[in-house]
């Protein structure tokens, strides 16, 4: 599933950046981009778009005012960090809030978090309140201090939650399976917690005399 994306700035110099971080995420595309509130009405009213990356700073309108007309998700990119902006913001329905000026890898951990929430609600069906409360943490996992050079802050939570949850020893390879990640990149991750002793790991010796790594949790993370 390709989510499409409406990018709403009024610096064209700044919306080429937002379009590139965009293009840089998996399952990412940018459909249009929005100088004004108005250019953006029209934009969603021409097609259909999964996500708009919003400016607060337009020059007709605030972009609060579209915000509250969305019927799509909406997550602010916005120079704006008084907390007035900020309530108004979550409470006219923004999922999330990144301020200018922010790095790469700050957007696309957000933007990753938000495909992972997207992916669990994307089912026609009644959720638990403990599938709900996962929504939340998983579409904010992107919020998190950064992760280990070369990690991703939500790769870090899926794996841990995936082990957390489970109650017993899991491989990288029963990981893997569940996250739909590769087994080097679940290996990777597993070993981190290892070495940072939230996860423990027993060598288990198979029929073919190669030792495999089995991992349990250790301890609970914030």
């Amino acid at each position: 599933m390709t989510i499409r994306v409406l990018v709403v700035e009024d610096d064209f110099r700044v919306a080429r950046v937002h379009v590139d971080f965009t293009h840089r995420v998996d399952g990412f595309t940018v459909t249009a981009t929005a100088r004004t509130v108005a250019e953006a009405r029209r934009e969603l009213a021409a097609r259909p778009v999964d996500l708009v990356l919003l400016d607060t700073y337009l020059p007709d309108e605030s972009g609060l005012d579209l915000l509250a007309e969305l019927t799509t998700d909406a997550i602010m990119l916005t120079a704006a960090c008084d907390a007035a902006t900020i309530r108004a913001a979550y409470a006219r329905g923004a999922l999330n809030y990144l301020v200018k000026p922010f790095t790469a890898e700050q957007f696309a951990d957000r933007l990753t978090a938000y495909r992972h929430y997207r992916a669990m609600v994307a089912a026609d069906r009644q959720l638990t309140q403990a599938e709900i409360d996962r929504c939340w943490r998983v579409l904010h996992d992107g919020d998190r201090p950064a992760a280990p050079k070369g990690q991703s802050a939500v790769t870090v939570r899926l794996v841990s939650d995936a082990l957390r949850n489970a109650g017993r020893p899991r491989t990288a390879a029963d990981i893997a399976d569940e996250l739909g990640i590769s087994r080097a990149t679940a290996q990777r991750y597993l070993a981190s917690l290892a070495r940072d002793g939230i996860a423990e790991v027993q060598l288990r010796y198979g029929a073919t005399g190669r030792p495999e790594h089995r991992y349990h949790w250790k301890v609970a993370i914030g």
